[in-house]
């Protein structure tokens, strides 16, 4: 079985990108945290090991990776935030904490129950559903 770096080196090789050893250390940085991160986040993590990496560098490297389906995006109080693309291979949806970003999978699908071409003609081609809250340990530490 390929780890999650194998694969991502894969998919990056497929569309053209190559696997320097800054990309290595910010993919490897998603998938250990495994939640949804800020570009500063990121920086801040990546400091130690490459301190002359810009904002620039990692946003387009974000922005490039979620573009190829690395990485998913979501926006979390006017502030994009990235994470790791699940690897689960089926349709799935998230619960994410507002306070972590930790992310936990929502195995159902709310369109089953909406059919909004039935009622006007909209032929839906993609969806996103989250739900925003916070996780339990977030709950205890906030009480």
């Amino acid at each position: 079985m390929k780890t999650n770096i194998e694969q991502a080196r894969e998919r990056m090789k497929a569309c053209g990108f190559k696997m320097t050893p800054k990309r290595l250390d910010l993919l490897s940085y998603l998938f250990e945290v495994n939640r949804y991160v800020s570009a500063r986040e990121v920086a801040e993590a990546l400091r130690t090991s490459h301190p002359s990496l810009s904002y620039d560098t990692i946003y387009r490297n974000l922005n490039d990776f979620s573009e190829i389906d690395l990485l998913e995006v979501t926006e979390l109080d006017g502030e994009m935030k990235y994470r790791a693309a699940c690897a689960s291979g089926h349709h799935h949806h998230h619960l994410i904490c507002r306070i972590c970003g930790k992310t936990e999978t929502l195995n159902v699908c709310p369109m089953e129950w909406i059919s909004p071409a039935q009622e006007t003609g909209f032929e839906v081609e993609d969806h996103k559903f989250e739900i925003y809250g916070r996780c339990a340990n977030c709950q205890r530490l906030t009480s």
